[in-house]
């Protein structure tokens, strides 16, 4: 899955940007970004959301226990790649029908962390039990709400393309050419909101996550880390 973001929309991370200015590497524009997935993915579907938001998926090369899904409702658009074990409760808790699959569940879950607030946005990603990674844009607030599970089995990275648009990916070797060392791995146990305002872990969400700079050999320029926690997000 492949999610494209303008400067406009989200941000630049500051440690992205200084990673990639450490070690500077070639780097594509996320329209050549967006074309390569196209071309090197079997049956990819693409779709631009407004000006500025560029999503895709493919089914290629996915295993049964870690589907991707897409749904899109009301504006509201989720990419989801993963399973979740709870799924069963989660659909009884948001009234959702039995054959709701996790995407649209995602979408029920981030409207009711928009609409019934304050409903804290930890919460949303805290209940959910499985591995998973998933992307989830909302056309209507331009919010975007990232997060991946706390062992990161479904890998899932972030970098800056060559005119500074943020991207994830859970391909790194996609990333890597168009983001040069501007390029992590998302943090496992972490979520990204613009509405919150950047990362934060969803169980301590108030810990300090730092970017220890990466080694020069390594193919992404840092390592994200939650302050107060083992965990650390860098490993594949």
């Amino acid at each position: 899955m492949l999610g494209i973001f303008s400067s406009s929309v989200v941000p630049l991370p500051e440690d992205l940007v200084a990673a990639g200015s450490r070690t500077p590497s070639p780097k594509t524009t996320a329209s050549k970004l967006l074309n390569r997935f196209v071309e090197s993915k079997a049956s990819a579907v693409s779709l631009h959301v407004g000006e500025h938001v560029q999503l895709a998926y493919t089914h290629q090369g996915e295993t049964p226990w870690q589907p991707r899904s897409f749904a899109v409702k009301d504006e509201i658009f989720c990419l989801f790649e993963g399973a979740l074990d709870n799924l069963g409760s989660l659909r009884q808790q948001y009234g959702l029908a039995k054959s709701a699959n996790e995407a649209v569940l995602l979408i029920e879950a981030y409207r009711a962390l928009r609409d019934r607030a304050p409903y804290p946005a930890n919460h949303v990603v805290g209940h959910l039990s499985g591995n998973f990674a998933f992307i989830v844009f909302d056309k209507s607030t331009s919010t975007l709400f990232v997060a991946s599970d706390q062992t990161g089995k479904v890998p899932l990275y972030w970098g800056i393309t060559a005119d500074a648009c943020v991207a994830f990916a859970d391909d790194v070797d996609l990333l890597k050419g168009a983001c040069g060392k501007s390029l992590a791995s998302f943090p496992q146990g972490c979520f990204y909101s613009t509405d919150v305002g950047g990362l934060k872990c969803y169980e301590n969400p108030k810990n300090k996550i730092t970017a220890v700079p990466a080694e020069e050999e390594e193919i992404w320029g840092a390592t994200f880390k939650v302050e107060g926690s083992a965990v650390l997000a860098a490993t594949e």
